[in-house]
């Protein structure tokens, strides 16, 4: 059994959606953002960075492991599960460049542009402007893949969990998704999957 920590934001989505996908059984645990839960010692003590997802899997390989940052988790579960992550050598490191890719950069500048775009208090141009455009390469980057590959490592992966939650946003984003075909078709193929409508229809 896995104790699972979460909240909907893209990031908790794409570790349940993981969850899901393995069939591996979870307990979910909310942590409510909007209350601070996440700075409780309780939650602390599974993710010292106050940040949600993070889980607890009360059966180890060694014993009980606890996870924290999605894209760790989607590793782990991955090799847990023996899914999701393509054996091949090269594939299994296209799958894992695209993960990074999309923690180092997707995740990141996603979250500046929908802050600055939707939520600051005042307007602040400059940033808007920056991580909009930085949205807008990262979609192009994106697309340009898709248009060689149905999926970001030929089959689907953690890569594409990874990148799904947040590339859907993109109205928040001002993206123009007609712009980016390949990445529209990809986005309705992922959400159609069970497993996925199933995260999703609790969001």
């Amino acid at each position: 059994m896995i104790d699972f920590f979460n909240w909907p934001t893209p990031n908790g989505q794409r570790a349940q959606i993981m969850l899901e996908e393995t069939g591996l059984e979870y307990e979910l645990h909310l942590v409510k953002l909007s209350e601070g839960e996440q700075f409780s010692a309780e939650f602390l003590a599974v993710n010292p960075n106050g940040k949600i997802p993070a889980m607890v899997d009360r059966e180890g390989s060694d014993g009980p492991v606890t996870i924290f940052e999605s894209g760790a988790m989607l590793l782990y579960l991955a090799e847990k599960s023996g899914q999701f992550l393509p054996p091949e050598p090269r594939r299994r490191w296209e799958a894992i460049s695209w993960l990074m890719f999309q923690a180092a950069g997707v995740g990141p500048n996603f979250g500046h542009a929908g802050y600055y775009r939707n939520r600051a208090p005042e307007p602040v141009p400059a940033a808007t402007e920056r991580f909009s455009k930085e949205v807008e390469r990262l979609f192009t980057v994106i697309d340009g893949r898709l248009a060689a590959e149905e999926y970001l490592a030929g089959s689907y992966s953690i890569a594409d969990i990874a990148g799904f939650p947040w590339l859907r946003m993109y109205e928040r984003m001002g993206i123009a998704i007609e712009r980016f075909s390949n990445v529209a078709h990809w986005l309705e193929t992922i959400a159609k999957r069970p497993a996925v409508q199933r995260v999703l229809k609790d969001s």
